[in-house]
């Protein structure tokens, strides 16, 4: 994933429209999306999702990402996935495949269109195109599966931060460890959470070997 800023590759003209569609979206955010505003580079943009209720996604947070190209608006954005998601239509490393940032982009779209459209694909996956085939696969085959994994994998690497009386718990998708709760709460608890995390993400994994493999069986 290039994280290079495009800014100086883009015209004056470009750069304020997208500037303007950023702050419209802070100030009159979509239902379920946070556009987050990175002053010194706005082609690198990011936002959180929220997983629609109803969804195996439901409950939780997803940091997505879009990379715009030195040609855009004439060729759409790259969409990523930074948070860690089961989906037919999102790669290992994140990279969404949606036709709204393929064949049917059009320059006119916008920034708040292509939220609105990866919010949807979290609640209509489209096996068709599918990055992830074991993902696609389980959708078509074996829709209980594909659900249950689906959650497994938004439990352990989607949940929202959780907030206690000495302010932020824990942020699963803080990679800098920069969130609020920095020196916040004694460590021993946050290292305690981190030990059960682990073995909650372990017993899942082994029950979904134990699973892989009785499908095998079948």
């Amino acid at each position: 994933m290039s994280t290079s800023s495009n800014v100086e590759n883009l015209s004056p003209q470009v750069i304020r429209q997208v500037s303007k569609e950023l702050w419209e979206l802070a100030a009159n955010p979509p239902e379920g999306i946070k556009v987050f505003i990175n002053e010194e580079d706005i082609t690198d943009i990011q936002a959180s999702i929220e997983g629609p209720a109803g969804t195996p996604y439901a409950e939780g947070l997803f940091r997505v990402r879009l990379i715009l190209g030195k040609d855009f608006p004439s060729s759409p954005p790259k969409g990523y996935f930074v948070t860690k998601i089961f989906h037919p239509n999102v790669a290992r490393n994140g990279e969404i495949c949606v036709n709204t940032l393929k064949k049917d982009w059009k320059s006119d779209l916008g920034l708040k269109h292509i939220l609105l459209t990866i919010k949807c694909l979290l609640i209509v996956p489209n096996p068709e195109s599918a990055l992830n085939e074991e993902a696609g696969k389980l959708l078509l085959e074996q829709y209980d599966d594909y659900c249950e994994r689906a959650r497994m994998i938004t439990e352990i690497h989607a949940r929202p931060p959780k907030y206690t009386k000495e302010g932020l718990e824990e942020d699963p998708q803080s990679s800098t460890g920069t969130s609020a709760s920095k020196g916040d709460g004694p460590t021993a608890k946050k290292h305690a959470g981190d030990k059960n995390k682990l073995t909650v993400e372990k017993k899942n994994l082994k029950l979904l070997k134990e699973k892989k493999r009785t499908l095998k069986r079948l």
